[in-house]
């Protein structure tokens, strides 16, 4: 894999954030009846930045609850070897409540799928809506953000990288070439 380049660094990624905060508010009308809903594992940590960020601006509490998807792709007994297991830590109720889901990366639609087939588990929210910090592309699902941080359209050998400081001790996204695999 090689880096192509540095497409947002730590101020961009902070502006990003910044503005997908104020657009949620604007879209919503305040905070009132919001949930935000992290995917695990970077849409976990934007979320709570997101969180912070609104809660800054509004001086409030916004309730946060961390999702994770795994068992409910439609890949994971064939894509995934090894899948890393971890439960959502879901304990409010979102019945009639406007969750906003958030991920780092939007490619195929088939997590944010994932991702609300596992919401209408829990319950019956009345809206969800959809953070993306990243949108690159190559949907396969009719499946589109709310929420859009940067549209980045790449090829099929090129991927999107999050960085989170959280996670990799940097705020950055990059664009990353994908080596072709030596024939065998």
């Amino acid at each position: 894999m090689d880096i192509k380049s540095k497409v947002i660094d730590s101020e961009g990624f902070q502006r990003i954030i910044s503005r997908i905060s104020h657009e949620i508010l604007e879209k919503n009308k305040g905070t009132k009846n919001l949930i935000l809903m992290g995917m695990r594992t970077r849409g976990e940590f934007l979320a709570r930045r997101i969180q912070q960020k609104i809660e800054e601006i509004e001086q409030i509490e916004l309730p946060l609850a961390i999702l994770d998807v795994t068992l409910y792709r439609d890949d994971f007994r064939t894509r995934l070897k090894q899948p890393e297991v971890s439960f959502s830590n879901i304990t409010l109720d979102i019945t009639e409540k406007d969750i906003i889901l958030i991920d780092d990366v939007l490619y195929t639609g088939r997590t944010v799928r994932s991702a609300m087939n596992a919401i209408m588990d829990l319950g019956r929210p009345g809206t969800i809506q959809f953070v993306v910090l990243v949108d690159r592309g190559h949907k396969e699902l009719p499946i589109k953000a709310d929420y859009v941080g940067k549209n980045i359209p790449t090829s099929l050998r090129e991927e999107i990288k999050v960085k989170m400081q959280e996670v990799d001790g940097e705020d950055a996204i990059y664009l990353v070439e994908l080596k072709e695999e030596k024939e065998k």
